[in-house]
């Protein structure tokens, strides 16, 4: 899936590293979780702001582990809080 966003990204990490939140504009490949996929918007049906909050958490899940932990390979044990959600655009 690809997510086009224009969001606050800020961060839950180790002490020392710079968690201060900033608007970051992505565009990137990642997989998100299953239950992400179902509760994914629909174009013509729009989200109640409960559907939101779960979409903008699993987003965050999902660009957490595919952009900042990068599959794994650094940055263990992120956490990425994802708000101020200017623009947020699935394609698959």
């Amino acid at each position: 899936m690809i997510i086009d966003t224009r969001a606050r990204f800020g961060f839950t990490a180790a002490p020392g590293s710079t968690d201060d939140a900033r608007i970051r504009h992505l565009i990137l490949a990642c997989r998100l979780p299953p239950a992400a996929c179902l509760r994914r918007p629909s174009l013509r049906c729009p989200a109640s702001g409960r559907q939101r909050a779960a979409v903008a958490r699993d987003t965050a899940e999902g660009l957490g582990e595919a952009y900042f932990r990068d599959g794994g390979r650094r940055a263990h044990g992120l956490e990425v809080e994802f708000t101020d959600v200017g623009q947020l655009d699935f394609d698959l």
